[in-house]
């Protein structure tokens, strides 16, 4: 073996996946956040337990996903955007 790499050949990356982010986005975000208010009453047991991190991650995941809530709107409405630029007539390149 002369030890050169082997090389797997290069093929096109497929189109993504689109479906209904912000569903989705909003989704998650309200069942982090029912699962903060559902375990909230036993923070007691969870602190006897060693476990409150349990609860703050479900915070920490509603809070992110109000961000992601922010950020997937964002991109819908600036992939509207261009979808209702690129509708119009469409001119050849380089005229």
């Amino acid at each position: 073996m002369t030890g050169s790499p082997t090389r797997t050949p290069q093929r096109e990356a497929p189109e993504p996946l689109e479906g209904p982010v912000v569903a989705t986005i909003v989704g998650g975000t309200i069942i982090w956040f029912v699962l903060f208010l559902v375990q909230l009453p036993f923070y007691g047991w969870f602190s006897d337990h060693g476990h409150t991190w349990w609860i703050w991650t479900c915070l920490a995941g509603a809070g992110l996903g109000l961000i992601g809530i922010w950020y997937v709107r964002g991109r819908d409405a600036a992939l509207k955007r261009a979808a209702a630029e690129g509708s119009g007539p469409e001119t050849p390149p380089g005229t």
